[in-house]
Protein backbone atom coordinates (compact mmCIF):
# COMPACT_ATOMS: atom_id res chain seq x y z
CA UNK A 1 0.00 0.00 0.00
CA UNK A 2 1.54 3.13 -1.12
CA UNK A 3 -0.76 5.29 0.14
CA UNK A 4 -1.08 7.35 3.46
CA UNK A 5 -4.36 8.35 4.26
CA UNK A 6 -6.25 8.54 7.29
CA UNK A 7 -9.34 9.96 8.15
CA UNK A 8 -8.05 12.83 9.77
CA UNK A 9 -5.89 13.92 7.41
CA UNK A 10 -8.31 13.82 4.14
CA UNK A 11 -10.79 16.29 6.32
CA UNK A 12 -7.60 18.38 7.47
CA UNK A 13 -6.65 18.72 3.86
CA UNK A 14 -10.01 19.26 3.05
CA UNK A 15 -10.38 22.17 6.00
CA UNK A 16 -7.19 23.87 4.29
CA UNK A 17 -8.93 23.59 0.96
CA UNK A 18 -12.16 25.04 2.35
CA UNK A 19 -9.71 27.89 4.01
CA UNK A 20 -8.61 28.70 0.51
CA UNK A 21 -11.65 28.95 -0.42
CA UNK A 22 -12.97 31.40 2.54
CA UNK A 23 -9.39 33.80 1.44
CA UNK A 24 -10.76 33.57 -1.45
CA UNK A 25 -14.11 35.30 -0.36
CA UNK A 26 -12.19 37.68 1.67
CA UNK A 27 -10.59 39.18 -0.75
CA UNK A 28 -12.84 39.30 -3.03
CA UNK A 29 -15.51 41.59 -0.05
CA UNK A 30 -12.44 43.53 0.64
CA UNK A 31 -11.34 44.47 -2.67
CA UNK A 32 -15.42 45.17 -2.71
CA UNK A 33 -15.36 47.37 0.59
CA UNK A 34 -11.91 48.64 0.60
CA UNK A 35 -11.73 50.35 -2.98
CA UNK A 36 -8.64 52.42 -1.98
CA UNK A 37 -6.82 49.70 -1.08
CA UNK A 38 -5.02 47.16 -3.64
CA UNK A 39 -5.62 43.54 -3.19
CA UNK A 40 -4.27 41.74 -5.87
CA UNK A 41 -1.01 40.71 -4.48
CA UNK A 42 -3.61 38.76 -2.05
CA UNK A 43 -5.26 37.02 -5.32
CA UNK A 44 -1.97 36.22 -6.52
CA UNK A 45 -0.66 34.35 -3.03
CA UNK A 46 -3.80 32.18 -3.45
CA UNK A 47 -2.80 30.81 -6.69
CA UNK A 48 0.03 30.10 -5.74
CA UNK A 49 -0.83 28.91 -2.61
CA UNK A 50 -3.47 26.83 -4.15
CA UNK A 51 -0.27 24.88 -6.38
CA UNK A 52 1.77 24.54 -3.29
CA UNK A 53 -1.05 22.76 -1.18
CA UNK A 54 -1.91 20.33 -4.34
CA UNK A 55 1.98 19.31 -4.04
CA UNK A 56 2.26 19.02 -0.79
CA UNK A 57 -0.81 16.89 -0.81
CA UNK A 58 1.19 14.37 -2.71
CA UNK A 59 3.91 14.31 -0.13
CA UNK A 60 1.57 13.73 2.29
CA UNK A 61 -0.74 11.19 1.14
CA UNK A 62 1.85 8.96 -0.33
CA UNK A 63 4.18 6.43 1.98
CA UNK A 64 7.96 5.95 1.59
CA UNK A 65 9.57 6.50 -1.27
CA UNK A 66 7.53 8.45 -3.40
CA UNK A 67 6.49 11.45 -0.92
CA UNK A 68 10.54 11.39 -0.14
CA UNK A 69 10.72 11.82 -4.49
CA UNK A 70 8.45 14.87 -4.36
CA UNK A 71 10.42 15.92 -1.21
CA UNK A 72 13.68 15.70 -3.38
CA UNK A 73 11.55 17.57 -6.08
CA UNK A 74 10.93 20.57 -3.69
CA UNK A 75 14.63 20.61 -2.96
CA UNK A 76 15.95 20.42 -6.05
CA UNK A 77 13.67 23.38 -7.63
CA UNK A 78 14.65 25.67 -4.35
CA UNK A 79 18.20 24.96 -5.00
CA UNK A 80 18.17 25.36 -8.98
CA UNK A 81 16.22 29.22 -8.20
CA UNK A 82 19.22 29.70 -5.49
CA UNK A 83 22.01 28.96 -8.09
CA UNK A 84 20.14 31.03 -10.71
CA UNK A 85 20.63 34.25 -9.15
CA UNK A 86 23.69 33.83 -8.28
CA UNK A 87 26.55 34.73 -10.49
CA UNK A 88 28.94 31.94 -10.09
CA UNK A 89 31.97 31.57 -11.99
CA UNK A 90 33.35 29.05 -14.59
CA UNK A 91 35.54 27.64 -11.76
CA UNK A 92 32.85 26.62 -9.45
CA UNK A 93 30.37 25.04 -11.49
CA UNK A 94 31.36 21.55 -11.10
CA UNK A 95 31.03 22.22 -7.62
CA UNK A 96 26.95 23.08 -8.30
CA UNK A 97 26.97 18.65 -9.24
CA UNK A 98 28.01 17.95 -5.83
CA UNK A 99 25.66 20.32 -4.67
CA UNK A 100 22.83 18.63 -6.68
CA UNK A 101 23.85 15.03 -5.55
CA UNK A 102 23.55 16.10 -1.76
CA UNK A 103 19.71 16.13 -2.90
CA UNK A 104 19.28 12.37 -3.33
CA UNK A 105 21.54 11.43 -0.91
CA UNK A 106 19.86 13.11 2.18
CA UNK A 107 16.66 11.57 1.13
CA UNK A 108 17.80 7.83 0.98
CA UNK A 109 19.08 8.94 4.24
CA UNK A 110 15.30 9.58 5.22
CA UNK A 111 14.16 6.66 3.33
CA UNK A 112 15.96 3.86 5.57
CA UNK A 113 15.49 5.95 8.38
CA UNK A 114 19.37 7.33 9.23
CA UNK A 115 18.26 10.40 10.85
CA UNK A 116 21.84 11.14 12.72
CA UNK A 117 22.97 11.36 9.12
CA UNK A 118 20.22 13.64 7.54
CA UNK A 119 21.53 15.68 10.64
CA UNK A 120 24.79 16.08 9.72
CA UNK A 121 25.57 15.13 6.06
CA UNK A 122 24.69 19.04 4.80
CA UNK A 123 26.23 21.17 7.74
CA UNK A 124 29.25 18.94 8.69
CA UNK A 125 30.34 16.81 5.70
CA UNK A 126 29.96 18.81 2.55
CA UNK A 127 30.76 22.19 5.27
CA UNK A 128 34.28 19.89 4.97
CA UNK A 129 34.28 18.40 1.42
CA UNK A 130 33.16 21.84 -0.83
CA UNK A 131 36.02 23.71 0.23
CA UNK A 132 38.55 20.43 -0.11
CA UNK A 133 37.41 19.81 -3.20
CA UNK A 134 38.07 23.43 -3.89
CA UNK A 135 41.48 23.16 -3.02
CA UNK A 136 42.07 20.33 -5.59
CA UNK A 137 40.95 21.19 -8.19
CA UNK A 138 43.51 24.32 -8.62
CA UNK A 139 40.71 27.37 -8.91
CA UNK A 140 40.76 28.78 -5.85
CA UNK A 141 39.80 32.55 -6.73
CA UNK A 142 37.27 33.77 -4.38
CA UNK A 143 37.55 31.08 -2.25
CA UNK A 144 36.09 31.96 1.15
CA UNK A 145 32.83 33.39 -0.67
CA UNK A 146 32.81 30.72 -3.38
CA UNK A 147 32.67 28.21 -0.91
CA UNK A 148 30.04 29.77 1.91
CA UNK A 149 27.73 30.57 -1.07
CA UNK A 150 27.28 27.02 -2.11
CA UNK A 151 27.37 25.62 1.42
CA UNK A 152 24.87 28.34 2.63
CA UNK A 153 22.77 27.77 -0.33
CA UNK A 154 22.69 23.80 0.40
CA UNK A 155 21.73 24.60 4.24
CA UNK A 156 18.89 26.99 2.97
CA UNK A 157 17.79 24.96 0.65
CA UNK A 158 18.29 21.09 0.86
CA UNK A 159 19.01 20.58 4.51
CA UNK A 160 16.41 23.13 5.60
CA UNK A 161 13.35 21.56 3.45
CA UNK A 162 14.32 18.12 3.73
CA UNK A 163 12.49 18.35 7.10
CA UNK A 164 9.51 18.15 5.21
CA UNK A 165 10.25 14.93 4.33
CA UNK A 166 11.67 14.62 7.92
CA UNK A 167 8.18 14.76 9.55
CA UNK A 168 7.26 11.58 7.63
CA UNK A 169 9.62 9.46 9.81
CA UNK A 170 7.58 10.50 13.30
CA UNK A 171 6.70 8.59 15.04
CA UNK A 172 10.30 6.76 16.36
CA UNK A 173 8.27 4.87 18.87
CA UNK A 174 4.94 3.92 20.05
CA UNK A 175 5.03 6.09 23.28
CA UNK A 176 3.14 9.02 22.40
CA UNK A 177 0.22 9.32 19.52
CA UNK A 178 2.07 11.24 16.73
CA UNK A 179 1.38 11.33 13.17
CA UNK A 180 4.07 12.95 10.75
CA UNK A 181 1.96 13.90 8.03
CA UNK A 182 -0.74 15.51 10.09
CA UNK A 183 2.11 17.79 12.01
CA UNK A 184 3.34 18.68 8.49
CA UNK A 185 -0.07 19.52 8.02
CA UNK A 186 -0.19 21.47 11.10
CA UNK A 187 2.96 23.37 10.05
CA UNK A 188 1.70 24.15 6.72
CA UNK A 189 -1.69 25.67 7.93
CA UNK A 190 0.16 27.97 10.33
CA UNK A 191 2.93 28.98 7.57
CA UNK A 192 -0.07 30.08 5.25
CA UNK A 193 -2.47 31.84 7.30
CA UNK A 194 0.34 33.33 8.85
CA UNK A 195 1.71 34.75 5.63
CA UNK A 196 -1.98 35.79 4.35
CA UNK A 197 -3.14 37.52 8.31
CA UNK A 198 0.31 39.63 8.34
CA UNK A 199 -0.52 40.49 4.82
CA UNK A 200 -4.60 41.29 5.52
CA UNK A 201 -3.72 43.08 8.78
CA UNK A 202 -0.72 45.19 7.25
CA UNK A 203 -2.92 46.02 4.19
CA UNK A 204 -5.83 46.94 6.76
CA UNK A 205 -4.08 48.70 9.63
CA UNK A 206 0.11 48.73 8.88
CA UNK A 207 1.69 52.32 9.28
CA UNK A 208 4.52 51.73 10.76
CA UNK A 209 7.14 49.64 8.85
CA UNK A 210 9.15 47.07 10.64
CA UNK A 211 12.33 46.57 8.05
CA UNK A 212 11.83 49.47 5.01
CA UNK A 213 15.61 48.76 4.05
CA UNK A 214 14.88 45.14 3.02
CA UNK A 215 10.66 44.56 2.24
CA UNK A 216 9.20 48.00 3.06
CA UNK A 217 5.62 46.54 2.54
CA UNK A 218 6.13 44.83 5.73
CA UNK A 219 4.52 46.49 9.23
CA UNK A 220 4.37 46.08 13.08
CA UNK A 221 0.57 46.05 12.58
CA UNK A 222 0.70 43.47 10.18
CA UNK A 223 3.15 41.07 11.81
CA UNK A 224 1.37 41.70 14.95
CA UNK A 225 -1.93 41.29 13.88
CA UNK A 226 -0.18 37.60 11.86
CA UNK A 227 1.55 36.94 14.87
CA UNK A 228 -1.93 36.89 17.39
CA UNK A 229 -4.02 35.50 14.33
CA UNK A 230 -1.78 32.47 13.84
CA UNK A 231 -1.17 31.61 17.61
CA UNK A 232 -5.22 31.51 17.68
CA UNK A 233 -5.52 29.03 14.46
CA UNK A 234 -2.88 27.04 16.16
CA UNK A 235 -4.56 26.40 19.44
CA UNK A 236 -7.71 25.56 18.08
CA UNK A 237 -6.24 22.97 14.97
CA UNK A 238 -4.09 21.43 17.09
CA UNK A 239 -5.67 18.80 19.38
CA UNK A 240 -7.04 17.62 16.07
CA UNK A 241 -3.47 17.29 15.00
CA UNK A 242 -1.24 17.04 17.26
CA UNK A 243 -0.83 15.97 20.94
CA UNK A 244 0.19 19.16 22.12
CA UNK A 245 -1.89 20.72 24.83
CA UNK A 246 -2.55 24.31 24.86
CA UNK A 247 0.40 25.78 26.31
CA UNK A 248 2.41 23.71 23.53
CA UNK A 249 -0.31 25.13 21.13
CA UNK A 250 0.42 28.65 22.09
CA UNK A 251 4.11 28.52 21.98
CA UNK A 252 4.65 26.99 18.73
CA UNK A 253 2.06 29.40 16.93
CA UNK A 254 4.36 32.10 18.61
CA UNK A 255 7.58 30.03 16.89
CA UNK A 256 6.28 29.53 13.56
CA UNK A 257 4.57 32.98 13.13
CA UNK A 258 7.57 35.08 14.24
CA UNK A 259 10.26 32.55 12.31
CA UNK A 260 8.01 32.23 9.46
CA UNK A 261 8.15 36.05 9.41
CA UNK A 262 12.26 35.95 9.70
CA UNK A 263 12.62 33.45 7.02
CA UNK A 264 10.55 35.51 4.86
CA UNK A 265 12.40 38.82 5.27
CA UNK A 266 16.02 36.97 5.06
CA UNK A 267 14.77 35.62 1.97
CA UNK A 268 14.04 39.59 0.93
CA UNK A 269 17.30 40.43 2.07
CA UNK A 270 19.28 37.30 -0.09
CA UNK A 271 17.24 38.39 -3.49
CA UNK A 272 17.96 42.21 -2.44
CA UNK A 273 21.29 41.34 -1.77
CA UNK A 274 21.90 40.24 -5.52
CA UNK A 275 19.53 42.47 -7.17
CA UNK A 276 16.21 40.23 -8.14
CA UNK A 277 12.58 40.82 -7.15
CA UNK A 278 11.57 37.14 -7.30
CA UNK A 279 13.85 33.70 -7.41
CA UNK A 280 12.14 32.47 -10.83
CA UNK A 281 8.63 32.56 -12.93
CA UNK A 282 7.83 28.52 -11.81
CA UNK A 283 4.60 30.25 -10.58
CA UNK A 284 2.69 31.93 -12.87
CA UNK A 285 2.61 35.43 -11.42
CA UNK A 286 4.30 35.00 -8.42
CA UNK A 287 7.73 34.40 -8.73
CA UNK A 288 9.17 30.82 -8.09
CA UNK A 289 9.40 28.17 -5.18
CA UNK A 290 11.77 30.03 -2.91
CA UNK A 291 9.54 33.15 -3.01
CA UNK A 292 6.35 30.67 -1.52
CA UNK A 293 8.50 28.55 0.91
CA UNK A 294 11.00 30.87 2.12
CA UNK A 295 8.98 30.65 5.60
CA UNK A 296 9.40 26.88 6.00
CA UNK A 297 13.11 27.53 5.27
CA UNK A 298 13.04 28.65 9.21
CA UNK A 299 9.69 27.12 10.38
CA UNK A 300 10.30 23.42 8.71
CA UNK A 301 13.48 22.87 11.33
CA UNK A 302 12.32 24.52 14.40
CA UNK A 303 9.08 22.93 14.74
CA UNK A 304 10.42 19.36 13.90
CA UNK A 305 12.79 19.92 16.55
CA UNK A 306 10.15 21.17 19.07
CA UNK A 307 8.04 18.10 18.42
CA UNK A 308 11.13 15.77 19.09
CA UNK A 309 12.24 17.99 22.27
CA UNK A 310 8.81 17.27 24.30
CA UNK A 311 7.55 14.07 22.71
CA UNK A 312 10.54 12.24 22.52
Amino acid sequence: MIFNITPNLISSILAIIGVLIFFQVLAQILSFVKKDKDFSNLKIRLKSWWLIISFIAFILLFKSPVNYIFTGILCFLALREFFGFLDISENDKPLRFWAYLTIPIEMYFLYIGWLAMFYLFVPLYMFMFIPIRKIFSGKTENFIKSSGTIQWGLVLTVYSLGYVGAFLLLPFNTKYSLNGAELLLFLLILNSMNDGFQYIWGKLFGKNKIVPHISPNKTWEGFIGGVLTTVVISVIAAPHLTPMNPIMAVCAGLMISVFGFLGDVVMSAVKRDVGVKDSSHLIPGHGGILDRVDSLIFTAPLFFHFICYFFK
